[in-house]
Formats: C-alpha cells, sequence, structure tokens
C-alpha cells in the first residue's frame, strides 16, 4: 500500500478526520514517544471509551467503580499521550476522576487544538466539573475561536453548555458574551449547507437533466432553513458533572 495513503488511513482511524491549522497549532502538546501495547489498550480503552459519558445507560459507572483503584497518573499519562481519540477520551476522563489537577494544561492544549475528533465533549466537561478559573479559561478561549469557525463541525455546542452550566453553578453571566456569535454561527452553517446543495444540484443538472437538478432542489430546501438555536441546554453536563463527581469522590474514600 502507498505509505501516504497508508497513514491517512491511520489519521483518519486515530480521528484526525479534519485536519487543520489554528491559531493553538504552536501549543506543545503531551505524546507519548511509544506505542501502547495491545494488552495495555486492550484493559484500559476498549470496554470505556464507547461508554464514558453515555446518557441512557449508566451501566459503564460501576465499571469504572471496579477498576479506580488501579489508575495511576502513570497510565493516565500515557493515555493522554496517545494520538488516537479513544486513548485520550478515556485518559482525559481517568484523570478527572482521580484529581490528577497538574494534567489539566494536558487536557486544556488537547482540547484547544481539537486534533482528533469524538472527544471534545468529555473535554468541555470535565474541565467545567474542576469549575476553576484556569479550566474556565479554556473552555472561554475555545469559544473565542472556533465560534468564528462555522466550517469546523467541532464541539462548539458542548463547549457553550459547559460555560452556561458553570454560569447556573456560579452564579455568572459568561454565556451572554457568545449568544450572539453562536447565532451567527448557526446562520453562516446554513449558508454553506445551502451552497452545498446548490452544488450539487448543478452537478446533477449537467449530468442528469435539469428536471431532476429541480427535484433535489425542491426536496432539500423545501424544509433547509434550521432553526437558529438560542437557549442553551445544560442538562447533558449537568448529569455527566454529577457521576464525574461522584465516581472522583468513590477514588478519595478508596484511598482514605
Amino acid at each position: 500500500m502507498d505509505e501516504n495513503l497508508n497513514e491517512q488511513i491511520e489519521l483518519h482511524s486515530a480521528g484526525a478526520t479534519v485536519r487543520h491549522v489554528s491559531d493553538f497549532h504552536n501549543l506543545k502538546s503531551h505524546k507519548n514517544d511509544f506505542e501502547l501495547t495491545q494488552e495495555f489498550i486492550d484493559k484500559w480503552v476498549i470496554p470505556f471509551y464507547m461508554e464514558i459519558g453515555n446518557y441512557y445507560d449508566n451501566g459503564w459507572i460501576e465499571n469504572i467503580r471496579q477498576i479506580s483503584s488501579e489508575i495511576t497518573r502513570e497510565i493516565t499519562l500515557k493515555l493522554l499521550g496517545d494520538f488516537n481519540w479513544r486513548t485520550r477520551l478515556v485518559g482525559a476522563y481517568f484523570s478527572a476522576i482521580k484529581g490528577y489537577k497538574e494534567q489539566i494544561e494536558i487536557i486544556g492544549i488537547h482540547f484547544l487544538k481539537s486534533e482528533v475528533c469524538c472527544v471534545g465533549h468529555i473535554y468541555a466537561f470535565v474541565l467545567a466539573a474542576y469549575n476553576d478559573d484556569r479550566t474556565l479559561q479554556y473552555l472561554t478561549t475555545y469559544l473565542d475561536y472556533y465560534l468564528q469557525k462555522p466550517e469546523l463541525y467541532f464541539d462548539q455546542e458542548n463547549v457553550m453548555e459547559a460555560v452556561a452550566y458553570l454560569d447556573k453553578v456560579n452564579g455568572t453571566s459568561n454565556i451572554n458574551d457568545y449568544l450572539e456569535k453562536w447565532a451567527d454561527l448557526q446562520k453562516a452553517r446554513n449558508e454553506l449547507s445551502k451552497q452545498s446543495i446548490l452544488q450539487i444540484a448543478g452537478i446533477l443538472s449537467e449530468q442528469e437533466g435539469k428536471e431532476k437538478a429541480d427535484k433535489y432542489l425542491e426536496d432539500m430546501l423545501s424544509n433547509r432553513e434550521a432553526e437558529i438555536k438560542t437557549g442553551i441546554e445544560t442538562e447533558y453536563t449537568e448529569k455527566q458533572v454529577v457521576i464525574l463527581n461522584e465516581l472522583k469522590n468513590h477514588c478519595q474514600r478508596m484511598v482514605s
């Protein structure tokens, strides 16, 4: 197989589905200089990465309780240092329930750089659970940048929810600084979607005729204008922070 193609497949599997150069490109990420063993992955990643944060089935919580006494700083650093969304997701969560505050910077930088998909929502409520000035700064810095990037379908909504949750807990109003930008991002995405539909219709018209293109436009645009969300729900973040803190208390009781 072509070496470059193989590399692209590996990156896609790791979660680097959208490569972009951001304002955070030069932040130094924590990265391993070794490959994780399959034995390590089978124990610490496979049982958890699809379960953590599940809203409807909490069976994973007891599984984490059972293994929590074995989680160490070394293990979480290995997980966070692997370039893969699965390992980073588990690493960030395990780090938070163990209260490894010195690893907040690692999580925050991964969060801002958004190098891999499918983990930003976990970073968001992990940072919200810590609820201090430093973690709030990571959340608002993310919004300052990524709300200006409608073409990047990342974790803007989850981060908005995390900031709104912290406002609710702390009696603050930081979310108000971002509501207009959030609405603008949604409008811009609607326009991008419309332009994409028009481009596809143009291709259809050339290849299969105007009648087919018109039918496609009618079907796609009739209900296309998506509703602009104004209010920010916090239910998911609230529930996940409660679960995380309960697991954190469990870990603390295990060592006391």
